[in-house]
């Protein structure tokens, strides 16, 4: 098992300058860098609630907890994308932050959210109490969601796909981000309360999402439009209420078709790009 210094210890030794860095290992020291750092959070949490040590976003202790645990995936993409891909952090935090998008990258996004969501459309409702609710829970899930974004769409799927094809890399990192959050969810102490057809039903929702930010990173290579992505759906599934279940799992088959079907198309386009003439 990996210590704290362990830990520490390979993150210094990658920010070192002059390592080069092979796909194998670029995506081995970013699990274990990811998932290490949040299995020890985890041991952390399971101490502390040992000595009677309140967790959760109610305490300061638990607060503390979900933000080193929740920042896992970013830093460990952060540092494999400096490393693997040269690209600094200044890099990184600007394609976090980079809106101007073309309008075909946010149509794309605004049909996957639409499909996500139209069970709710036909047959349920958003639960907003007050105008600002929803700004407020935009801004959460970017901090405690969108972020998520620059390990496993940014850094980990792309340099999956270098080796192998788009529904492989999706569903391996569908696997490694399910383990990830059963992880973050001890922490933050939802796994507690969900019960086993809950999980169910977020691990079918966590699996269509993979496909969504996926086909959405592979057409646009945009960071920012997968961060709000992620961020939109994190903040209507809190407010959704009720909803045509059957019409939802005709959406999730028609979201997983068409992201295929959108990542194969840009598939051909690198190869004909790469097939050009200097």
């Amino acid at each position: 098992m990996l210590t704290c210094s362990d830990d520490m210890k390979i993150l210094i030794l990658l920010l070192n300058k002059g390592i080069d860095m092979d796909r194998k290992k670029a995506l081995i020291i970013y699990l274990i860098g990811s998932l290490g750092q949040i299995f020890l959070v985890c041991i952390m949490v399971w101490l502390l609630r040992g000595i009677k040590v309140e967790m959760g976003y109610s305490s300061v202790a638990g607060f503390v907890a979900i933000a080193i645990g929740g920042i896992s995936s970013a830093v460990w993409g952060t540092v494999i994308s400096n490393k693997y891909k040269s690209k600094s952090i200044k890099n990184v935090f600007c394609d976090f932050f980079k809106v101007n998008q073309s309008i075909k990258g946010y149509l794309l996004l605004f049909t996957f959210i639409t499909l996500d969501f139209m069970y709710i459309v036909l047959g349920g409702k958003l639960n907003i109490s007050n105008w600002y609710i929803p700004v407020v829970l935009f801004v959460k899930a970017i901090l405690f969601g969108g972020i998520e974004e620059i390990g496993w769409r940014y850094t980990f799927q792309p340099i999956l796909e270098e080796k192998l094809n788009y529904i492989l890399a999706t569903l391996v990192t569908f696997i490694c981000w399910g383990i990830w959050h059963l992880a973050f969810f001890y922490i933050d102490g939802t796994l507690a309360v969900l019960s086993s057809t809950e999980m169910i039903h977020f691990y079918i929702g966590l699996l269509i999402n993979c496909f969504i930010l996926s086909a959405i990173m592979r057409r646009t290579n945009s960071l920012w439009l997968c961060v709000m992505g992620h961020s939109l759906i994190n903040v209507l599934s809190q407010l959704a209420v009720g909803g045509n279940q059957i019409v939802a799992y005709v959406c999730q088959v028609m979201i997983v078709i068409v992201a295929i079907v959108i990542s194969m198309g840009a598939s051909k386009n690198i190869l004909k790009g790469a097939g050009k003439p200097n």
